[in-house]
């Protein structure tokens, strides 16, 4: 049986576990930390905008077991909130038991606690991977999905130091790119002044720390919108978020609250002093990052360049998904690439050819549009994501943005992809 080491389990990398354990092939996902899914573990919103169709092109392309479980776990379905429709919200302090059961129930290999820091190569392609412990793992096929995000000297450099997040750099050791391990130049995205990479988009606060009427208020409705003072308003802090779909004006002008099980606030940090002036917040205190009232994560500093196959280019057997990717943003993104990197990572070790995803489906459509974009420096500025920004607008003006099921589905069966990672 052919061997797929998945390095980074994230929702791209468990997306690629599944999709290449789907093709038969013996799977092992390597994760640095003690959980799955990465910053799925404070995202939550599915569905919103465009993403309601990406995560039905899946769905009907075979890819559809992660996005069960966001749909099982939505305490929120079909709400809105500034610039986004019909959205789901899962819940965020139980998504990683149910991904990691499934992962395990599929028999996909999991090692915890483990990073790989170097590859030895033979030509044009990796032969093995070194772990943190010298430990040597040998594989046939090889899938980064290792983020862009970190380490804490990327968020030291480019951002306002380390803020303590999800992903626990201090704890369990910095992230570290495969591609750039086996000698392929990684690409860094930029902001809109030149300079390198992106704040994570949003924080989390304790909800029992709010008011009793804002909490009431989030767990009946889902969302609650809170006016800044206007002295505290700053627009220019919407360049700086890598989330650019929620890079509104509304967003600077109010504080909109998402409730994932905890209160998701959609800015990338706020101090906490003024963020105690509004009412309903005066005892508000951050989760994720715990230092959420002075920074956030720095993303986008490490892709690896593809094909639109997901293989990397000048590794033959080396694959990528999510942010590793490109400049994607969120869940269904991730997936989206993981799934395809996993499905021709198997295809690769039987020795059958490479698929792309087809541009009339959306799935299809951004791999190949990020792809072009990044090619000049206002592309490397921009960030794709199915819920919004450039890549909805472009969506709706090909006609791919639907909401109807059976519209989507048509259009996977007529491509003659349906069921195609099944």
């Amino acid at each position: 049986m052919k061997k797929v080491i998945v390095i980074g389990g994230g929702w791209a990398g468990c997306a690629a576990s599944i999709s290449a354990r789907k093709t038969g092939a013996e799977v092992l996902l390597i994760e640095r930390t003690d959980m799955l899914v990465g910053l799925g573990n404070v995202g939550g919103i599915m569905r919103n905008n465009g993403r309601f169709t990406a995560q039905e092109e899946n769905t009907f392309l075979g890819a559809k077991e992660l996005f069960n479980i966001t749909d099982k776990l939505s305490i929120h379905k079909n709400i809105n909130f500034p610039g986004h429709h019909h959205a789901n919200l899962y819940d965020v302090t139980n998504i990683e038991y149910e991904v990691r059961k499934l992962v395990k129930s599929m028999g996909i290999n999991v090692l915890f606690k483990s990073r790989a820091i170097d590859v030895i190569k033979e030509g044009s392609k990796i032969k093995n991977i070194i772990l943190n412990n010298d430990e040597i793992v040998e594989g046939d096929v090889f899938i980064d999905t290792t983020g862009s995000t970190g380490p804490m000297g990327n968020c030291l450099k480019y951002g306002n130091g380390c803020a303590m997040c999800i992903l626990r750099c201090p704890t369990f050791g910095p992230r570290i790119s495969i591609s750039e391990k086996a000698g392929v130049k990684d690409i860094r995205g930029l902001r809109k002044d030149g300079s390198f990479g992106a704040f994570s988009g949003s924080c989390k606060l304790n909800k029992d720390s709010l008011g009793k009427d804002v909490r009431e208020e989030l767990e009946r409705e889902g969302v609650v919108v809170l006016p800044v003072p206007k002295d505290d308003i700053k627009l220019d802090k919407l360049d700086k978020k890598v989330c650019q779909q929620y890079a509104l004006k509304e967003y600077a002008e109010n504080i909109v609250l998402l409730d994932t099980g905890h209160a998701k606030m959609m800015t990338s940090y706020y101090p906490l002093e003024d963020l105690r002036k509004i009412k309903g917040l005066e005892k508000v205190k951050y989760i994720d990052p715990y230092s959420g009232g002075i920074g956030n994560s720095i993303r986008y500093l490490s892709m690896a360049p593809r094909y639109n196959t997901m293989q990397v280019k000048g590794i033959d057997n080396l694959f990528c998904g999510g942010e590793k990717s490109g400049l994607f943003v969120g869940h269904t993104e991730a997936i989206t690439t993981g799934s395809l990197a996993g499905y021709n990572g198997g295809r690769y070790a039987k020795g059958l050819p490479l698929i792309e995803l087809p541009r009339n489906l959306a799935t299809g459509d951004i791999i190949a549009y990020e792809n072009e974009a990044i090619e000049t420096k206002e592309g490397l500025m921009r960030r794709y994501t199915f819920a919004g920004s450039i890549y909805l607008e472009r969506m709706k003006n090909k006609g791919l943005y639907t909401i109807d099921r059976d519209e989507i589905g048509k259009r996977v069966r007529e491509s003659g992809f349906s069921n195609v990672y099944e």
